[in-house]
């Protein structure tokens, strides 16, 4: 006891000197760490900014946030303090991370790209591109009217549009002419804010002045080709003692036959099984054939199966499971190549891709993720488990090697030189188009050549997430330096109210035609209008006041095309005004 008071305070006298000691040295090692330009120097600073910019991005004012775009300001904010990073390290930060997040959004979306053109896509997607050309031309004029350069007024329009793929095509198109790119950085900037609040108040200001009741309900979805289940009874003497793989041969209607009672036993669908007076048969297809199964069967049931149904007790000889396609020899692969029903002794009656529900034809092409709906004996359905793989872990590591393959494809494509009539200088895809249309085709194409595209939700989130937020800071951090100045001068205002008319009034009239004219619901509007401008953050107020998820599909239908379409016009103004 008495030699532990003495012990204690020399020790905190040692800890002081060492905290003193540690100060004085300390000011050389933080000056150091955070302002000598160094490759470690440059992650810190970054990294300070994401974070801090993540973390005040989560914070809502009046039910709206910014998200990961106050990265954005907060780089804005650190470049102003006089934080700064290697010139050549910000251009490789900035460049990597736009490349990385537009590649796999495009491979995230690039499935259901060229799907969102049926069913009335092409209407929703050419009211977007409307809405993209009213944007530009009213850029144009008020460029015309106010003397701005069009360098400048392109980076308004791609904040006011809240667009920054769209803004780095127009700040690469005008390094290759020579000319800076900081007065598009600082529109971009400065239009960005009221960029994402101009298309809520044009929803506000439609719902309040231009909706009537009917709009405000959900339209009744056509789900005319969803899959249906239904049970037919064969009275059709024609297919009598004809095995089922010759009855789907020569029908014109797709469907698969489950399974099949015969009396009271329950016998498997094989692809050879002969089909006889009286046998009921379990069916899925889709609601528009049932009429036209009824023909060739001959009886439908009037039985629903299309709620839940307890398919392993009604079975009891036989279980239903579901497989999920994780080995790669199987991408790329039609179903009927596996013959499973001869080879194994089960049938596959649906399948889930990315939340839909496909019919389970034999020509239909399986991807790596695919969810089958398998009915058998079990034994046989492990046999089968063991050629599909299922399993999910080996899934939750995405194939780097084709994503990186992706974007050096992208990167290639965009530096293909394309050489428009009316100028000399070509127009590229560049950093922000290349990788999106590559990602886009990888997506959609990649299994149809035995590529692994898939990856699961999260890890495409965090590539994005990584890639977005490094272009950000790095962009925030260049255009930092004279923002506050041209923010509270005289250019800044004109050019926040240039942008918020950039952003307002080609909304408001694209929103009211699309009512008004082409009678879409507010719903399905508002999702057009948000996905059209970029702006996840209006999508998210419209979600919050919009019952039903259709603005998330309109949302989801038009962004790829517009996103697309806008980063061609941000070079196509820079080369036909600068």
């Amino acid at each position: 006891m008495h030699t532990a008071v003495p012990t204690s305070l020399f020790k905190l006298r040692l800890l002081v000197i060492s905290l003193a000691l540690h100060y004085l040295c300390g000011m050389e090692w933080l000056n150091s760490f955070l302002f000598t330009h160094s490759a470690v120097q440059a992650v810190v600073v970054m990294a300070i900014i994401i974070f801090t910019g993540i973390g005040l991005g989560r914070l809502r004012i009046a039910g709206i946030s910014l998200g990961i775009t106050f990265v954005f300001f907060t780089g804005i904010l650190a470049g102003h303090l006089g934080l700064s990073i290697d010139s050549n390290m910000l251009n490789y930060a900035e460049s990597f991370g736009l490349v990385l997040f537009v590649y796999a959004l495009g491979l995230q979306v690039g499935p259901g790209f060229f799907a969102s053109f049926r069913k009335g896509g092409i209407r929703m997607n050419m009211i977007g591109i409307l809405l993209i050309l009213l944007g530009t031309i009213t850029t144009v004029i008020l460029s015309w009217l106010s003397g701005y350069g069009i360098d400048g007024m392109t980076g308004v329009m791609c904040g006011a549009t809240t667009n920054t793929p769209a803004l780095a095509a127009a700040q690469q198109t005008l390094k290759q002419l020579g000319l800076s790119a900081n007065d598009a950085a600082l529109g971009c900037a400065i239009t960005y804010p009221l960029g994402v609040v101009g298309v809520i108040f044009a929803m506000i200001a439609i719902r309040k002045l231009f909706t009537r009741p009917d709009d405000l309900t959900e339209r009744e979805g056509d789900h005319s080709g969803d899959t249906h289940i239904a049970t037919f009874v064969v009275k059709n003497p024609a297919i009598f003692g004809r095995t089922i793989n010759d009855v789907q041969h020569t029908s014109a209607v797709q469907f698969v036959i489950s399974r099949i009672w015969r009396g009271k036993e329950l016998l498997m669908p094989t692809s050879e099984r002969l089909l006889e007076e009286g046998d009921r048969l379990l069916v899925i297809t889709t609601e528009k054939d049932v009429d036209n199964l009824t023909l060739l069967f001959g009886l439908k049931e009037n039985r629903d199966w299309n709620h839940y149904v307890n398919w392993n007790k009604l079975d009891r000889q036989l279980v239903s499971r579901h497989i999920i396609v994780s080995r790669p020899d199987i991408n790329g692969k039609k179903l009927g190549q596996l013959r499973l029903r001869n080879t194994f002794g089960v049938t596959v009656s649906r399948v889930m891709r990315s939340g839909v529900k496909l019919l389970a034809t034999p020509d239909l092409m399986l991807q790596v993720g695919d969810r089958l709906t398998v009915v058998g004996t079990t034994a046989d359905i492990e046999q089968a488990e063991k050629l599909i793989g299922n399993s999910a872990g080996s899934l939750k590591e995405p194939n780097l090697a084709v994503i990186f393959v992706g974007i050096f494809l992208g990167l290639a494509l965009g530096s293909i030189p394309i050489y428009l009539p009316s100028s000399d200088i070509p127009v590229t895809l560049g950093l922000a188009g290349g990788p999106i249309v590559a990602g886009l085709l990888m997506g959609r194409f990649g299994p149809r050549m035995h590529m692994v595209t898939y990856t699961t939700r999260s890890a495409n989130l965090m590539l994005r997430g990584i890639g977005l937020s490094m272009y950000l800071a790095c962009l925030g951090l260049d255009a930092g330096s004279n923002f506050f100045e041209t923010l509270v001068g005289p250019q800044g205002l004109v050019w926040i109210s240039l942008g918020f008319i950039i952003t307002f009034l080609p909304t408001l009239i694209t929103g009211i035609l699309a009512m008004r004219r082409f009678g879409y619901k507010y719903g399905e509007m508002c999702g057009i209008l948000c996905g059209s401008m970029a702006n996840p953050m209006a999508l998210n107020y419209a979600n919050d006041t919009v019952k039903g998820d259709s603005p998330a599909i309109s949302y989801a239908t038009v962004y790829p095309l517009g996103m697309f379409i806008r980063v061609l016009i941000a070079q196509l103004l820079i080369l036909s005004f600068c």
